[in-house]
């Protein structure tokens, strides 16, 4: 049988390294990996989900939800039984469901408030990792959820300004403007190595801007972009 995977590539960024650098901001434990691999099968589930909103495939869709759905609340069980008082970041991310469910049922995915929504969600698991440890969020944790939200905001600022917005100056210019204000910004509070993180980005999206890249290309580079990211947040965890 073959999987029913979501098509959004990119998104499997934002499932990793907001959720690890949230446990690295904290203290890594064995309870992280079935998190984790519920947190994985919970977002599998999500694509099918949000498709029931545009009524189409229903009973298909209805089936993978299913499939991807019951395992990953069985494993989800296992950390919330570990700390029960986790299962407020659930209820966070919900307004956020809700949003890009609107969307899905408006045929609007690619609508950019969707896309900061769905951000904003991922980025809240890497504060449920952080606080599963010892029940609390710390600085640090604040910091790396701020850090990833910037991140992909930016990211979407980029790919867009290369696909649906490419021809739009305008947008061209808010994406430059906040890919170099992100960095100043980290800098001016002292935080130079985070500042330093969001360099590559800032490069990349001034550099590229207006290439003939596939988007095959766009997101490669963003994978590559998002592992140097992913280490240097790590190092300034550990610094």
């Amino acid at each position: 049988m073959k999987l029913f995977m979501p098509k959004q590539h990119g998104a499997w960024a934002m499932l990793i390294l907001p959720f690890w650098l949230g446990a690295a901001a904290s203290e890594i434990i064995w309870f992280h990996i079935p998190f984790f691999l519920g947190w994985v099968l919970l977002y599998l589930a999500t694509y099918p989900g949000l498709l029931l909103f545009k009524r189409k495939r229903m009973s298909f869709h209805m089936k993978w939800t299913a499939i991807y759905l019951v395992p990953a609340i069985l494993l989800l069980l296992i950390p919330l039984l570990e700390r029960t008082s986790i299962i407020i970041f659930g209820f966070l991310m919900i307004p956020f469901f809700l949003i890009n469910a609107f969307y899905a049922s408006q045929n609007r995915d690619r609508a950019l408030a969707n896309d900061f929504s769905a951000i904003f969600a991922f980025s809240i698991a890497g504060l449920a990792s952080s606080f599963l440890p010892h029940g609390e969020i710390s600085p640090l944790a604040w910091t790396v959820f701020a850090a990833s939200v910037l991140f992909f905001a930016g990211s979407t600022f980029y790919v867009k300004s290369m696909i649906r917005e490419k021809k739009n100056i305008s947008f061209k210019w808010v994406s430059w403007i906040f890919h170099a204000a992100v960095p100043i910004l980290w800098l001016l509070m002292g935080g130079w190595i985070v500042s330093a993180a969001f360099l590559p980005s800032l490069i990349r999206s001034i550099a590229f801007y207006g290439k003939s890249f596939t988007p095959k290309k766009i997101g490669i580079y963003e994978i590559a972009n998002a592992a140097i990211f992913f280490l240097m947040i790590l190092f300034a965890i550990h610094t």
